[in-house]
């Protein structure tokens, strides 16, 4: 928690710090009450580095929490309370792995129980309030438990309904709705939930793969994991079979390298507390002998410790997301929403993307290319560019490639190779510039501020210590 801390406090735009002093192998902040923080040169993109100790004003601290209240920031108890939070249950996470050396996984849903650390750069990593210890036994992926989803039945005229709602989710007049057991418990108190089906949890944890196969389901889960919380909005259940058909139709222009799982219904019994998606498996685009394996889990794994692999992965990324955005859609292809078939032996063959809630949407782009615009409104359609290009390099750039690489040095590589061969366009050359970041920490420490806040991270192509 220390060290993704201190990545925070080195390149987030906080309010706070007035001036950094970069120096061969040290970084020192100095702090707007004239006090000094002092601690280790600050890689952004660095996933296996150990910060143990930063100095404020030459004291020590070892503990991310309470170095945010010595600081003393505005809404720091708050954050640091959460900071706690992710500390514990990032150990517990860590202390629940097997020792010894690990096959690789034969399902999709093993692949995602994989993903221990949670968020490679954000200090709440693995924040769950509300969560119980038992409860994180219970439910978390990377314990690898089998939960039992409710099903809590409700009026088909009461709900709004999008996509196809299957028959056996259906019982005479009623909708079944599908219900985390964390949500019926301690949100839905008053709703009666059946028994439903056994599932595996997914690394988002509220979204999970039925044992007996069949489409993913996404649940509403009303409390805060990592930044966000997670329920379902109407929105997102009223736009979800435009936007899913939509998706779909635009992946069909990329020569088969990118599929995007569609959305086969959604519901909502008018509450973002009680709703639920029905979401094509990424398996149903695997072939013979291929794996789909989704990328924030391949840090670490062998093939990302290939300097070669990790060239082709990233032109295969760059290539495609970067054509999707010139057609007009920016995808948030972080580590959980991106996966890569693979053939057998480990090349990357294509991409496949999942959950379309946060995508968007340009009908400038589209039209430009003769694209129909879909019939669609609200925060999921923009032409502002830089919403745009963050949406996407925020997430690919620097959350996917970089955490897969594990270093700038890494990184850097990863993107020249990657970049060797493939046309620039006004999106690419983004890449040698600074790299938008969602500023987390910053986010945080400041609820009162509505939307996304960014961070600039230098490019690894050109360095130079950029920061707030």
């Amino acid at each position: 928690m220390l060290t993704r801390l201190w990545r925070a406090l080195a390149f987030e735009p906080l309010p706070w710090v007035v001036r950094r002093e970069h120096g061969p192998d040290s970084l020192t902040l100095l702090l707007a009450d004239g006090r000094r923080l002092e601690g280790p040169a600050a890689d952004p993109y660095a996933t296996g580095d150990r910060v143990d100790e930063l100095r404020l004003d030459g004291r020590g601290h070892r503990q991310a929490a309470r170095l945010v209240e010595a600081l003393g920031a505005a809404h720091g108890s708050a954050f640091a309370a959460e900071l706690d939070d992710s500390t514990a249950s990032l150990a517990l996470s860590r202390a629940g792995q097997p020792t010894g050396p690990r096959a690789e996984p034969d399902t999709g849903w093993e692949w995602e129980q994989r993903v221990v650390d949670g968020h490679p750069y954000h200090p709440n990593c693995r924040s769950r309030p509300g969560f119980s210890v038992a409860e994180q036994l219970a439910y978390a992926p990377e314990h690898r438990p089998v939960v039992e989803l409710g099903l809590v039945p409700v009026p088909a005229r009461e709900c709004l309904v999008s996509g196809l709602w299957p028959d056996h989710l259906r019982e005479g007049d009623r909708i079944l709705l599908p219900v985390h057991p964390w949500q019926a418990e301690h949100v839905l108190k008053g709703e009666a939930a059946g028994a439903g089906f056994a599932a595996h949890p997914l690394m988002a944890l509220r979204t999970l793969a039925p044992a007996e196969g069949g489409p993913h389901v996404k649940t509403a889960l009303s409390t805060r994991l990592t930044s966000s919380v997670r329920d379902i909005s109407g929105y997102s259940v009223e736009t979800a079979a435009v936007v899913s058909a939509f998706a779909h139709a635009l992946s069909e222009r990329l020569d088969g390298r990118l599929h995007i799982t569609r959305t086969l219904g959604a519901a909502t019994a008018h509450s973002p507390d009680l709703a639920a998606v029905l979401r094509e498996p990424p398996e149903t685009y695997a072939g013979p002998g291929e794996r789909v394996v989704p990328v924030a889990a391949l840090a670490g794994t062998r093939l990302a410790r290939s300097a070669a692999w990790r060239a082709e992965f990233a032109r295969l990324a760059l290539s495609v997301c970067l054509r999707v955005l010139d057609l007009g859609v920016a995808l948030e292809a972080h580590g959980q929403n991106l996966l890569v078939v693979l053939s057998a032996d480990g090349a990357p063959l294509r991409l496949v993307y999942r959950d379309l809630a946060d995508i968007r949407i340009s009908p400038a782009r589209l039209a430009r290319h003769g694209l129909p615009v879909p019939p669609l409104s609200g925060r999921i359609v923009t032409d502002d560019e830089t919403v745009l290009r963050r949406k996407l390099f925020g997430s690919l750039a620097a959350g996917a490639l970089a955490s897969t690489a594990g270093s700038s040095a890494a990184f850097g590589e990863d993107l020249a190779a990657a970049l060797d061969g493939l046309a620039p366009t006004a999106d690419s050359r983004l890449l040698h510039g600074p790299l938008p970041v969602k500023a987390l920490t910053l986010m945080r420490l400041s609820p009162g501020v509505p939307g996304d806040q960014w961070a600039q991270l230098p490019s690894p192509l050109t360095g130079g210590p950029v920061g707030g």
